[in-house]
């Protein structure tokens, strides 16, 4: 797979590393439509704005168990498997119990979050919806196979899952609209979903010469996997709350038709985020060579980074905004249509999901793992403040105002800490395109 050249990076690289995160991108983008079309499109077309919302909704709660089940295991087992191919069984073995018994723990969970949220106003999703894709947060212990193929830098594997399953769970949903069933078949089309993943995963792993009888479990395993990984799951928390806060917080003082118009923005908006992932993953390794090598030539190349982060970005959320009203006309039935100007307001915090995702993986490699976290957690408590004052004033669109907010002050809350404010500082260079400029004036 050939990828274009990116000014400050060498290409021969960048076409190793990229190698396997490719299988990756094709992997997400084949997601991406499949799920749109299907998911965003064709179910908004066929239930009412209600219905949709009603739908959304339980996914939304079950976002936050399942970050809390997945226990932060999956980067650390396969870290761990790169190191210590040899206890392949007893690391998966152990990792799936521990993250199955969290699922089942994670039930009695979600029928509190229900009443919490039920506080404010009896919400519409009725808790049996929710409990039913609840359900996801146990069948994903088997996605503890993907840290597998990740160790192994099998990507096309991860890509055949993802892409099959996608395209399994579209079917499912397109005959369900054409037999015309009822909204409860599309609820449990959710919990479907995650049973097909986790299949497909057993299936390649199994296919594989690979078997999981062989799995173990080792009690003095558990206490070092929970000891090192608890940070990672209290970051995916955050990364959680910070994320998918607005969506759970909407039906609480607006009816669950107004979350169905504004799951369409907020769907229309994330789709791009999975670019930003792709490329850091895939030119990082080029990034930190030049740091043990040259430093100067680091700092030119995490400027470039944010430079291509920025121009990716803007050039999407002027797109889209521009283009909102003839987009929800185009796809979208009439009752969605107020949704336009939400999206013409959400698609800007890309430009800062963007810059996040490539300073994150700054943060982590300067080992600032507790700033990594921080800045999250400062993003989910403005989220959360500003949803409790714009969504009952304003309605969805204060929501995504709270949205493009809080991502802009996370993004940049380095700005505050003295050893990081450089990187800040390079990163308004690049929103403000001064430094775009200034290669195109040196030129």
């Amino acid at each position: 797979m050939r990828i274009p050249s990116i000014p400050g990076f060498d290409q021969q690289a960048l076409e190793k590393y990229f190698k396997n995160t490719g299988w990756l991108l094709i992997a997400r983008v084949g997601s991406m439509v499949v799920k749109f079309v299907i998911n965003s499109v064709l179910l908004s077309r066929y239930l009412s704005t209600a219905e949709f919302g009603i739908l959304n909704y339980p996914m939304a709660i079950v976002t936050f168990t399942m970050a809390i089940a997945a226990l932060g295991l999956d980067g650390f087992i396969t870290r761990e498997l790169i190191t210590h191919p040899e206890k392949k069984d007893t690391l998966l073995g152990t990792a799936f119990w521990l993250r199955l018994t969290a699922g089942l723990g994670t039930l009695p969970l979600v029928f509190l979050i229900y009443v919490l949220l039920s506080l404010a106003k009896p919400l519409e999703t009725p808790f049996s919806y929710v409990l039913i894709v609840a359900f996801t947060s146990i069948v994903q212990s088997a996605n503890i196979i993907d840290s597998f193929f990740q160790s192994k830098v099998q990507g096309k594997s991860i890509m055949y899952v993802q892409v099959s399953g996608n395209i399994i769970s579209a079917l499912v949903k397109l005959l369900f609209v054409i037999l015309q069933l009822p909204l409860i078949w599309f609820v449990y089309s959710l919990l479907f979903d995650a049973v097909i993943l986790a299949l497909g995963y057993l299936l390649i792993y199994q296919k594989g010469g690979n078997h999981i009888r062989s799995w173990r479990y080792d009690g003095r395993l558990t206490s070092y996997l929970l000891k090192h990984s608890w940070p990672l799951a209290f970051s995916a928390i955050l990364v959680t709350i910070y994320m998918k806060i607005d969506q759970v917080m909407i039906p609480m003082y607006v009816k669950a038709s107004q979350l169905g118009i504004y799951t369409t923005a907020a769907s229309l908006s994330e789709n791009w985020y999975f670019i930003p992932v792709a490329i850091v993953t895939s030119v990082f390794p080029a990034i930190m060579h030049a740091r043990k090598t040259d430093i100067e030539r680091y700092y030119k190349r995490l400027q470039n980074m944010y430079d291509l982060m920025v121009v990716l970005s803007v050039g999407i959320a002027v797109v889209m905004s521009l283009g909102s009203n003839l987009i929800y006309h185009l796809l979208y039935t009439k009752p969605y249509w107020p949704a336009a100007p939400v999206l013409a307001v959400h698609v800007w915090a890309g430009v800062f999901v963007f810059l996040g995702s490539a300073s994150g993986q700054y943060l982590i490699a300067e080992g600032y793992f507790k700033l990594s976290m921080l800045r999250t957690g400062v993003g989910a408590i403005v989220n959360i403040v500003l949803n409790l004052f714009f969504i009952p004033k304003y309605g969805i669109i204060g929501a995504a105002y709270a949205t493009l907010i809080a991502y802009a002050v996370a993004t940049f809350f380095i700005l505050f800490i003295p050893k990081t404010r450089h990187q800040g500082v390079m990163m308004l260079k690049s929103l403000f395109l001064i430094s775009l400029f200034q290669k195109i004036v040196k030129r």
